[in-house]
């Protein structure tokens, strides 16, 4: 209950001033003049100026307000590491359970996470979240379990918003050591073949350590050990390193592991250098000019990555009509150049209805044969000439061809179908109109009839005869495309059909672009969440497994999106590196910045809480001592106090804030009791007078 004295005038306040000035006046002119009664006189007077002020006594019906107490609970990577989860978690419930026994608080039990954008602990992010509803005057306090390494330490105590204490409760010991990897330099772009250099530095933190040691460091280059080296700890280090192929080169580095350290988790770094190719160098060879022969041409020139060397055939060396060289539009084949000595440098060679006329010496073949096994492409588009005798498969090129001609050229009206195979392979998977029955787009009218060797059938013709038939030789690749009419897609016969998707695909497939691989294993953030894509030719997959970069696991079930894509997604929120695994199928990605603030230094320490809790009279302090037990402070309610810590306490701020529920208003001079007492005093005053 709260008492109080209220005033509401009956008339203006300048008129109840003027009354009293006048009372003052008269009263102090009769004390003078000694007139009988002057003192009684003056008291009715100021009886009637309080009755017309109108006092009242008013009583408050107060309720109390609890102090409300934040619980901050540090559930980032770091607390991951030793003991501190497992006293975290007991220190967070002593200390609910002794906040819980004492009579006027409110606890706020606040979890602070990592966010998975780098941005390390934010733990009065966190702090100021949970007490955004809450009135400045009725926070008690703030208690804060965390190993020290917070991130978004506020510039002063004023910037909390609040005037009660912050304590800090440290996880970790004093005798903590770790080793680190920081990255310095990492580019992200490189030429295929090209030589990139990656600087780093390796980091021993804690007791006993310094620069100088001497560290064993392993590099991988897509899990494979490309190198080992030393370094030493506390120098910058310059690595250089290959770039073997397009798309995404997944680089390693790891050091050994120090004695007693931390954590392994930030020995490792890893670096992902998205390879890329110099412009594609392409041969084509065209036999007899024919139809399609520009939808090759058309298609290869229109990719600003190909360099296109293009020749045709047209005056092989039997044809002698006497025509003077210098008046033919034509250059030599440079035979010898192309197919001996510079055959190494093209990515990709393509015959385009070729057929043997003598052009190309036998031994050329063999070149050609030997470029597949050590990495080349070759693409076979062919008509009625791979079924003739001057066909390619009667050159020592048969070996790697996976399709050999009975001799029969089927002439037919038919619609390109993909085969059970093509329905899940990346080149062919999801071509436009082949979702339908017969296909949407336009007929072919001629296949070469071929019995398939070996190789995989992607597309089929007249009476399931292999159309497309992709092979791997070697290191290299081969691909058959048996029918010359797929110019009729470009020319738009019939609504034509997906040709440029098709014969892209093909060819970069060919080249070895990871994005075509039959089997392949991929990971990507889109978002928060950590997206796996498997592609197989197979009908199943196994779930995917994850490990994040604290070590725990997990497995998400993929689920087929396309026939042959099977995909899967788990929302993170930490930083690092995870490992994906499909099967026999590995993967890594590294999420977040390359030097991600929650493992820059993972050591606990009291030393950056301290400052904020000296600042609002709490006190931080660790847990447990080296090699000791768990000492949980206890917890006592204070008043406002310079100090709320003490040796083995610590202290929380109870509040004088309440809720009005009601007011009861009891005037003084109004009603029958003021009318008696102004009555009274008139009556006294007329007495004295009269005497």
């Amino acid at each position: 209950m709260v008492w109080s004295l209220s005033f509401d005038p009956l008339l203006p306040l300048w008129a109840l001033i003027a009354g009293a000035a006048i009372t003052l006046l008269l009263t102090s002119l009769s004390g003078f003049l000694s007139l009988r009664g002057w003192f009684l006189r003056g008291l009715t007077m100021a009886l009637l100026l309080l009755a017309i002020a109108n006092p009242a006594i008013e009583r408050e019906d107060r309720e109390p307000l609890s102090s409300v107490v934040a619980l901050v609970v540090d559930k980032s990577q770091s607390q991951r590491l030793a003991e501190r989860e497992t006293t975290t978690d007991e220190t967070a419930a002593e200390v609910q359970s002794r906040i819980e026994a004492l009579s006027g608080f409110d606890l706020r039990v606040l979890e602070a996470r990592n966010s998975g954008a780098g941005n390390g602990t934010e733990l009065f992010q966190t702090l100021s979240n949970g007490l955004a509803d809450v009135p400045p005057e009725r926070v008690g306090g703030a208690i804060i379990i965390s190993d020290g390494q917070i991130h978004d330490l506020p510039e002063s105590a004023a910037s909390l918003g609040f005037d009660a204490p912050v304590h800090g409760l440290i996880t970790g010991t004093a005798d903590e050591r770790d080793r680190r990897i920081v990255l310095d330099k990492a580019p992200r772009f490189g030429l295929v073949g090209s030589e990139q250099t990656v600087s780093l530095t390796v980091v021993d933190q804690g007791q006993g350590t310094g620069p100088g040691d001497a560290v064993r460091l392993t590099v991988k280059r897509d899990g494979d050990v490309i190198t080992e080296r030393t370094a030493r700890t506390g120098e910058k280090i310059d690595i250089p390193v290959g770039i073997a192929h397009g798309g995404d080169n997944i680089f390693e580095f790891e050091a050994e592991p120090l004695t007693d350290e931390l954590t392994t988790l930030n020995n490792r770094a890893v670096v992902t250098i998205d390879g890329i190719r110099e412009n594609l160098r392409v041969l084509l060879v065209s036999g007899s000019p024919h139809a399609g022969e520009r939808t090759w041409r058309n298609l290869l020139k229109s990719d600003a990555s190909v360099d296109l060397v293009h020749f045709t055939i047209l005056r092989p060396p039997e044809k002698q009509d006497g025509t003077p060289i210098n008046q033919l539009s034509l250059i030599a084949f440079p035979t010898r150049e192309l197919f001996s000595v510079k055959i190494d440098e093209f990515d990709l060679i393509i015959f385009d209805r070729y057929v043997r006329r003598g052009v190309l010496p036998m031994l050329y073949f063999d070149n050609i044969a030997r470029y597949v096994q050590d990495g080349g492409a070759v693409l076979l588009a062919g008509g009625p000439d791979y079924a003739e005798g001057g066909s390619l498969y009667r050159t020592p090129l048969a070996p790697i061809l996976p399709a050999r001609p009975t001799g029969t050229v089927l002439e037919q009206p038919y619609h390109a179908t993909l085969a059970e195979l093509g329905e899940r392979h990346p080149v062919t998977r999801g071509l436009p109109g082949s979702e339908q029955d017969p296909p949407d787009w336009s007929r072919w009218f001629r296949a070469v009839d071929t019995e398939l060797d070996k190789g995989q059938t992607l597309m089929s013709g007249p009476s399931d005869t292999p159309l497309l038939v992709l092979n791997r030789e070697g290191e290299g690749r081969v691909a058959m495309l048996l029918s010359d009419h797929v110019w009729l897609w470009a020319r738009g016969f019939e609504g034509g059909g997906p040709h440029v998707p098709l014969l892209r695909r093909l060819a970069h497939w060919l080249m070895q672009e990871p994005d075509l691989e039959e089997e392949a294993l991929s990971v990507s953030m889109r978002g928060s969440e950590l997206t796996v894509e498997r592609q197989t030719l197979g009908e199943s997959v196994s779930n995917a497994t994850i490990v994040t970069p604290t070590g725990e696991q997990s497995d998400i079930t993929l689920t087929e999106q396309q026939p042959g894509l099977w995909t899967g997604s788990l929302p993170v929120t930490e930083t690092g590196l995870f490992t994906v695994t499909e099967g026999d199928m590995s993967t890594l990605i590294h999420v977040g910045p390359q030097n991600p603030r929650e493992y820059t230094d993972v050591l606990s320490t009291a030393d950056l809480l301290d400052p904020i809790s000296e600042a609002t009279g709490g006190a931080t302090q660790r847990l447990r001592d080296i090699g000791g037990d768990l000492d949980v402070p206890r917890v006592v309610s204070m008043q406002q106090s310079a100090s709320y810590a003490g040796n083995g306490w610590i202290g929380l701020k109870t509040t004088e804030a309440s809720v009005l529920n009601g007011v009861d208003h009891y005037p003084l001079l109004i009603g029958l009791l003021g009318l008696a007492v102004l009555l009274g005093a008139i009556s006294l005053t007329w007495y004295r007078e009269g005497r």
